[in-house]
This record gives structure tokens, C-alpha cells and sequence, in this order.
């Protein structure tokens, strides 16, 4: 990892910044929708915990730390930072979390050889039934959007008093759709996103609400259509996925011990 990243993870009181495996920029900027002056800086990444946390009485297994939190969202000097511990985020993929699905796709900023040799296994966690996560996210997000559910402050009122509504958030669903009909059709995501136009466009407020959401219906659709089709497995092997995370840790502990 970066000294400099690592000098930051240990202001910001992380215990294990030693153990960090994988470390890359998320957000607006790995989807390739960022706006200039506009967007904080959000870092993803994950660590592997020592023992005693691994298999103890006394887990560790997520770390969060923001110097933003205004009502409103972040401001653009704003950075947020999110660590799991790999067992963690294994938990996580193995159900079709969609944001740490990308942690198998994006470009990282540092990654350990090990975390490599992950990677290299990403359809270990992929599979047919990630659909269902996907769409429960962005329709979740869609009646939020509506104010039919959920948190109204989760939106952004500048946004809302300018367009009629929260295009950031209306971006995010559009996106997820793609995501999912791309890794149903080839088993990836492709970060920065391929349709990075459309989406600063719907940013830009350049949609009415009526046009995302047939536009949102239609990619749902082809999502389905893709699934019936994929050649993803049904579900994940979570036995496969526990021998090779397992394996990853036993391998870190023995280099560190020979260190």
C-alpha cells in the first residue's frame, strides 16, 4: 500500500493498516461518472485480521471512517474510507452485494499477491441468483427516489430544487441495471462503466423522471432476459468460496510469520 494511504488509514485510528490486501478509489470515480468539484473521494478496500480476530471470541471485521456526514451529501475535499476483513466481504459477494462485487473488477491503487491470486477466481463468486440483489438494490433505491420508502434525507436538495429530483441517486439505478445485465450476459462488470456518458447525462439532469423509469423498466427486462440465458452457475459454491478464502488467510499468516 501507498505510504501515504497507509499514513492516512493510521490517522483515522484503523488498528490493522499493515494487513491491508486490496485498496482502490470507488464512487462516482470508478464508475466514470464523477463531476468535476463536485464528488468526495471514497477508498474501498480490504485487510486481512490477525488470528486472534480470524478465529477468537472477539471479531473485527469492518472499518468505516468519514469526515463528511452533512445532510445533503459530502462536500468534494470530503473523503470516506471502508475496510472489511476478507472473510467479511466473501460473506457479502457470496449473496450479490453489488458494491463489493466491484471489489473483484476495479482498478486497484495497491493490491497484495495474494488478493491477485483471489481475483484471478472472481467467478467463484458470481452468480445467476446476484440478480435478485441487484434489482432489490436499485428498485429499494427507486421508491426512495419517489419518496414511496426508505429516508427522505437520503436525498440531495440542491439536486431536487434544480432537476425535480435527486439525479445522483436516479444515476446509481440506472447503473446498477447495466451492471447486472453485463454480468449475467459475461460474467464482469466493467469499471469505469461503458455507458459513463449516460450516466453524467442523467447527473446533468438531462432526463425527465418518466423517461429513467422506462428507461429503467426496459434494462430490468433485458437483465431477466440475460439471467434465463447466462452461463453463470445458479447459485454460488459457498464451500469452494470458504476453501479458497481460507486458504488466502492461512497463506498471508504463514508470510507474515516468516517475516
Amino acid at each position: 500500500m501507498s505510504q501515504q494511504l497507509q499514513d492516512y488509514t493510521k490517522t483515522i485510528g484503523f488498528p490493522y493498516t499493515d494487513s491491508v490486501i486490496l485498496a482502490f478509489i470507488g464512487g462516482s470515480q470508478l464508475h466514470g461518472a464523477k463531476l468535476a468539484d463536485t464528488d468526495d473521494t471514497d477508498w474501498y478496500g480490504l485487510f486481512i485480521e490477525p488470528p486472534e480476530k480470524a478465529l477468537g471470541t472477539d471479531s473485527y471485521e469492518h472499518f468505516v471512517h468519514t469526515t463528511g456526514g452533512q445532510r445533503g451529501g459530502n462536500r468534494p475535499s470530503d473523503t470516506d474510507v471502508t475496510l472489511y476483513s476478507l472473510r467479511k466481504w466473501a460473506h457479502l459477494a457470496c449473496k450479490g452485494n453489488p458494491s463489493v462485487l466491484h471489489f473483484l473488477f476495479a482498478p486497484p491503487e495497491f493490491q497484495h499477491v495474494l488478493w491477485g491470486r483471489l481475483a484471478l477466481k472472481s467467478q467463484l463468486f458470481l452468480a445467476k441468483s446476484h440478480l435478485g440483489a441487484f434489482l432489490g438494490y436499485a428498485n429499494a433505491q427507486l421508491r426512495r427516489l419517489l419518496s414511496q420508502q426508505g429516508q427522505k434525507n437520503c436525498h440531495r436538495p440542491f439536486l431536487e430544487n434544480e432537476h425535480g429530483y435527486d439525479t445522483k441517486y436516479a444515476m446509481h439505478i440506472t447503473r446498477l441495471l447495466h451492471e447486472v445485465k453485463e454480468l449475467m450476459e459475461a460474467g464482469t462488470i466493467t469499471l469505469p462503466r461503458p455507458e459513463r456518458e449516460l450516466l453524467i447525462d442523467i447527473r446533468r439532469g438531462r432526463f425527465k423522471l418518466y423517461e429513467l423509469e422506462q428507461m429503467n423498466n426496459e434494462l430490468e427486462v433485458a437483465a431477466l432476459a440475460a439471467q434465463a440465458k447466462s452461463a453463470l452457475p445458479d447459485r454460488v459454491d459457498r464451500a469452494a468460496v470458504s476453501r479458497a478464502i481460507s486458504q488466502t488467510y492461512l497463506d498471508y499468516w504463514d508470510m507474515q510469520l516468516a517475516t
